[in-house]
């Protein structure tokens, strides 16, 4: 008797929450408070796109 195996699921980096410490480690870049504070910036702007473009 074989059962049907569910679909894998695609997963991006965006499909978990981020916070902007996350995406400016993520970067390559120290979490220092300007750092943070652009990745805050590139989050509130962009939304799930700025995580894509650095964790596909």
């Amino acid at each position: 008797m074989s059962e049907q195996q569910p679909e894998p699921v695609a997963r991006t980096g965006a499909d978990q929450p981020w916070d902007p410490e996350d995406l400016a480690e993520a970067e390559g870049e120290d979490p220092t408070p300007e750092n943070v504070r652009r990745a805050a910036e590139e989050l509130d702007e962009e939304g799930p796109a700025a995580i894509e473009k650095t964790v596909p």
